[in-house]
């Protein structure tokens, strides 16, 4: 199953976006999902169509589905959230709050990304279309898998050998050390979930099927946040293969007192397609007016794709690389906008940490790599080079080494 991803800065159009390239898709044969993740939807908006949390059809070919964050907590995580809220209860929480108490940060995204294995999984759909929140929730959204990883073992851990011997012989006990006793179906249910997202950080970044675009405005805080958020993609290791300019003014008609912005927007069209280069750059028009209905998203993906398909992958280039040359072993990611008095980079064990800002990336290094310390890293057309020399001698591993800067 192919999977496209927009994202970009609140209000910049990615829902009419996907919809119309979902549209396309549709036009082309693919059996096409498209989903919002977006707590503010606005995928029933652009469709003129009253969407819900289960797939709804718009046309041959073409279906689409606003998550509801409360249905998949009913149905993935009720268990547990009940066994909490009764703790809660019994500690004199009202009940409201015991509820709310009981869904950890984060649980929505989680669901999020388990619709995405179960749809892969099913076979029903050959596109997912994925109409995202804005950039910084996107971020959090496909970084979970990472940020989750080393949770879920050792919850996983804690559940298999502590929890699950001990519940039996102490549910035995008094009501009182019993009420502490998860159940059975809320253990099931945590095992459950871990067991799931086992596999969704190899699907997004499966170079061959998945891929991101960024969806933009000609103005500079939407240039700005799109530069970070490609920076922090291709930190996570995901393959960004177009970046789409929207709402850009005709330059053949006269725009009345919107001529001072189409100026504004010819100047910074330049720094896009010479910045964002070598990624192909889409320019979409202004329309007329409101992007809304079946009828004008045709329209919108004839102007958009004319004739393409849009599941081909425009860019096709790994954003994190392994390069031998000898005996220096190179691990290579290419950050296009990254400061490099932001970057620190260290070894602990096996594991590369690379952080910028405040996005941090953790790359499982070979295993002929584990414990050498890495030289000086440094910035070759805009990709960031971090050398090994396996003629070094390994460090302790038992050493956890302090960040190193990667430039003085």
């Amino acid at each position: 199953m192919r999977i496209l991803t927009f994202t970009g800065k609140g209000g910049v159009g990615k829902t009419s976006v996907s919809a119309a390239t979902a549209v396309r898709l549709s036009q082309l044969g693919y059996r096409t999902l498209v989903l919002s993740t977006d707590p503010a939807h606005s995928l029933s908006d652009s469709f003129n169509l009253s969407l819900g949390s289960e797939a709804t059809k718009i046309k041959e070919n073409l279906y689409a589905i606003e998550v509801n964050p409360y249905v998949d907590l009913k149905q993935n995580w009720h268990a547990v959230q009940k066994f909490y809220t009764g703790i809660f209860l019994a500690q004199g929480v009202s009940g409201v709050v015991a509820d709310e108490m009981a869904i950890l940060p984060g649980m929505e995204e989680l669901f999020s990304l388990l619709r995405i294995k179960r749809y892969k999984a099913s076979g029903l759909y050959d596109v997912l279309v994925l109409d995202t929140a804005p950039t910084g929730e996107t971020l959090r959204l496909l970084s979970l898998p990472d940020t989750l990883s080393w949770g879920m073992k050792a919850v996983k851990n804690v559940t298999k050998y502590i929890v699950r011997p001990l519940s039996k012989p102490l549910s035995k006990m008094s009501d009182k050390i019993a009420q502490y006793i998860p159940p059975d179906d809320a253990l099931d249910s945590v095992d459950l979930i871990f067991d799931e997202l086992e596999g969704i950080r190899e699907i997004l970044t499966d170079t061959e099927k998945s891929t991101v675009r960024l969806v933009m405005n000609a103005e500079k805080m939407s240039i700005k946040e799109t530069m970070r958020a490609l920076t922090y993609l291709n930190l996570y290791g995901f393959k960004v293969d177009m970046v789409l300019v929207n709402r850009l003014l005709d330059t053949k008609e006269d725009s009345g007192y919107l001529e001072n912005w189409k100026t504004i927007q010819q100047k910074y069209l330049g720094e896009i397609e010479e910045g964002f280069s070598p990624l192909p750059v889409k320019k979409l028009r202004m329309y007329e007016n409101e992007i809304v209905g079946l009828k004008a998203l045709e329209v919108f993906a004839k102007d958009m794709y004319g004739d393409s398909d849009p599941s081909d992958m425009m860019y096709d280039e790994p954003p994190i690389k392994f390069v031998r040359n000898g005996d220096v072993y190179e691990v290579q990611l290419k950050l296009m906008f990254a400061n490099p008095v932001d970057i620190d980079i260290w070894v602990t064990g096996d594991e590369l940490y690379v952080h910028i800002g405040n996005q941090r990336k953790i790359i499982t290094l070979p295993i002929s790599l584990t414990g050498l310390e890495p030289g000086e890293a440094f910035f070759k057309d805009r990709w960031l080079h971090i050398p090994f020399d396996l003629n070094h001698h390994k460090l302790d591993r038992r050493t956890t080494h302090n960040n190193n800067k990667v430039f003085n």
